[in-house]
């Protein structure tokens, strides 16, 4: 079976509390990651030599991308690449919030998908790796299990707390 390869690309260091919780979830997952820091604007180059190291390896990879602003960073990564990539742009304040257009709307045949929180791009990499690992799809049917328990203990305290069963308006 081939190995499991999450890599992280940040337009910035400043990137990286929002890469840190990606990668708290890839861990959790048991899913190998690597850290870049390139730009598509500022270091090009390195980018595209970045994406063609990884072109050759006998891995699933997945690129999760972290840019802010004007993402450039997700469209090129996926463009340049037959991996999947999933844009997980930072929250930022700046244009009332449409920055996060330059990391929806992508030209045809530049499939980057953008997923805001960054729990949920880990987990839908490891939703994409699942599809050739058994293992990994296991682990995460258990934790589906684990959620679908947490909301039944929550309802049941929430019922013991009132002293009511099920839900009443």
């Amino acid at each position: 079976m081939k190995k499991n390869l999450a890599v992280i690309v940040m337009g910035a260091k400043s990137d990286y509390d929002h890469a840190a919780r990606i990668i708290e979830w890839l861990d959790y997952f048991g899913i190998a990651h690597e850290t870049r820091i390139a730009s598509a604007h500022k270091t090009p180059e390195k980018l595209l030599d970045i994406i063609a190291a990884n072109e050759n390896k006998d891995e699933n990879i997945a690129y999760i991308t972290i840019a802010g602003l004007s993402n450039a960073l997700s469209g090129m990564v996926d463009f340049a690449t037959v991996f999947p990539v999933v844009a997980c742009p930072p929250p930022c304040d700046s244009f009332g919030g449409a920055d996060i257009f330059s990391s929806l709307r992508m030209p045809p045949g530049v499939a980057a998908a953008t997923v805001l929180d960054p729990r949920n791009a880990a987990f839908f990499v490891a939703k994409l790796f699942a599809a050739s690992d058994a293992a990994l799809k296991a682990k995460i049917a258990a934790y589906h299990e684990e959620q679908r328990a947490k909301i039944d203990r929550d309802e049941a305290a929430l019922n013991a707390e009132s002293g009511k069963e099920g839900a009443s308006r």
